[in-house]
């Protein structure tokens, strides 16, 4: 099991690492190398669930578990396994060194022989802040309400310095510490912006008085676990700092109809824009029924039966370097055979197989644009007249009607099967026919049926973002209304042309509203 892995001759050790606020983004590099050498990794229940996701996905020997009891009691549990051989990553929200019951773990690991490190993390008390879009200044009192500090007293002291007071709390903490920060001194009609799920694209922020939060009028009802509430005058200027909660796609709802192995370029992307990306996987990838065709195809790239390959897919570049690994060749038997991709994205999947391919449309990317841009056949400049094109099952004819009409001889070769994924969860079934999703991004005519046959049309309010031509006439098949296309057929393009149309949106809102 992992947590007993032990590297022969070293002694384990406790590494206390700072998570940062909540965005995985956040993360130090100092941090991302810790956790690639634990063994088992004790988090506290503030740290994100994106945070501990990504510690999943990037980091799969390490064990995972719940920090649980008294700090001598956490202690002590990764004393025990650090003893055993472990490097234990004791994971915490923000900063170690900021939270009382950390230093008290760090303190009682002190005690004993087992080694410790401390890794810095960005803490929550200056970055939620600047996520809010207030510039906390200079002069900043933190505390954390959790840790019984003398509220009052705080209020004395922001109140004489002038400054921004952070506090660090649940929800249920704020009315009592805000009513005590009226009776210290402060006034009732100081600013106050609460925050949840700071620095993540959830993120949740609230602007009101002193008063109203003590008095709980302030609109902090849905609020619920880990809040920060930025108190004083800087929170005034707000409106002009946001950087975050201002992006063109922030808090939308995206749907993503993709796997989580292919999502997560426009994931990612999605999330940059301020989008909350939700991945609902579609299709699912087989091998073929029968390995014989793949076997031949690849015999012939060995043997110099081919003078192109053409990938219409990252799908089929996949099925072809796991046939590569299963019969132990790899990107040196593309020797002398020239490479055709059908878009940037399937290109960066042969690039990363360390191919440098040939052909990409100039234009359109597309078979189509494909065909644009594919040379005729010529018996004096190409030796070999056969053409390789390994895809799915279900591919169109279009692309090997199109080669043939230019004099290749075609290899057409079923590399993978695609098939309808399992339905989604009733919840996400509703919130797609019920308008629970501001956008979905549509990559592929595939994606398109098959999410309509697992889980219904989208509302009609759902804005419908296509990656191409052909993707956009099945979505009018099924009676969508295609809202956005990119003119370059691209995840990335797709991506920017939704947040473009988002924020067309909101100033056509904004012109009218002045109106």
């Amino acid at each position: 099991m992992t947590r007993n892995r032990a590297t022969a001759g070293h002694a384990g050790r406790v590494v206390f690492v700072g998570a940062g606020p909540g965005d995985p983004g956040m993360l130090t590099a100092r941090a991302t190398a810790a956790l690639a050498g634990a063994t088992l990794v004790l988090v506290d229940a503030d740290v994100s669930v994106a945070v501990q996701d990504a510690v999943r996905d990037e980091h799969p020997g390490a064990e995972l578990s719940p920090a649980v009891g008294e700090p001598a009691e956490v202690a002590k549990a990764a004393v025990e396994a650090a003893k055993k051989g472990a490097v234990v990553v004791r994971l915490v929200a923000g900063d170690p060194y900021a939270a009382d019951a950390v230093v008290k773990e760090v303190l009682a690991v002190g005690r004993t022989s087992v080694p410790f490190d401390v890794v810095p993390g960005v803490a929550t008390a200056t970055a939620v802040p600047a996520y809010a879009g207030v510039a906390t200044g200079g002069t900043t009192v933190t505390a954390d309400l959790r840790s019984g500090v003398d509220v009052t007293a705080l209020a004395a002291a922001a109140g004489s310095a002038g400054g921004t007071l952070v506090l660090q709390g649940t929800a249920e903490d704020l009315p009592d510490a805000a009513a005590r920060l009226v009776e210290g001194g402060l006034s009732g009609s100081t600013p106050v912006v609460v925050t949840t799920g700071g620095s993540g694209t959830a993120q949740k922020s609230v602007v009101a008085k002193l008063a109203a939060v003590a008095e709980k009028t302030a609109g902090l009802d849905s609020f619920s676990g880990p809040v920060v509430a930025t108190v004083g005058t800087a929170v005034d200027k707000r409106a002009r700092l946001s950087w975050w909660e201002s992006r063109p796609l922030f808090g939308w709802r995206v749907l993503v109809p993709r796997t989580k192995d292919q999502a997560g370029e426009m994931s990612d992307r999605l999330r940059a824009y301020g989008a909350v990306p939700v991945e609902v996987p579609t299709i699912a990838v087989e091998p073929p029924r029968s390995p014989a065709q793949m076997d031949r195809a690849i015999k012939g790239l060995v043997t110099g039966r081919y003078g192109w390959i053409v990938f219409t897919s990252v799908n089929a570049v996949k099925a072809v370097r796991e046939k590569f690994a299963e019969l132990g060749l790899d990107a040196r038997a593309f020797a002398g055979v020239k490479v055709a991709c059908v878009g940037e994205q399937t290109a960066e999947a042969v690039r990363a197989f360390g191919i440098q391919p040939e052909l990409v449309p100039s234009g359109e990317q597309s078979s189509q644009g494909l065909l644009a841009d594919f040379p005729p056949y010529d018996d004096v400049f190409d030796p070999i007249d056969r053409v390789l094109l390994p895809r799915a099952d279900i591919a169109t004819e279009t692309l090997a009607a199109g080669l043939q009409e230019r004099g290749w001889e075609i290899d057409d070769v079923t590399a993978y099967r695609t098939v309808r994924a399992a339905p989604p969860a009733a919840s996400v079934r509703e919130a797609i026919k019920g308008g629970g999703f501001d956008a979905v991004c549509f990559t592929s005519s595939s994606t398109v049926r098959n999410l309509v046959g697992i889980a219904g049309k989208p509302h009609a309010k759902t804005v419908v973002a296509v990656i191409g031509p052909a993707t956009a006439a099945s979505a009018q098949e099924f009676g969508l209304r295609v809202d956005v296309q990119p003119e370059t057929a691209a995840v990335g393009p797709l991506v920017d042309a939704l947040a473009e149309h988002a924020l067309s949106l909101r100033e056509g809102a904004e012109d009218g509203a002045e109106k």
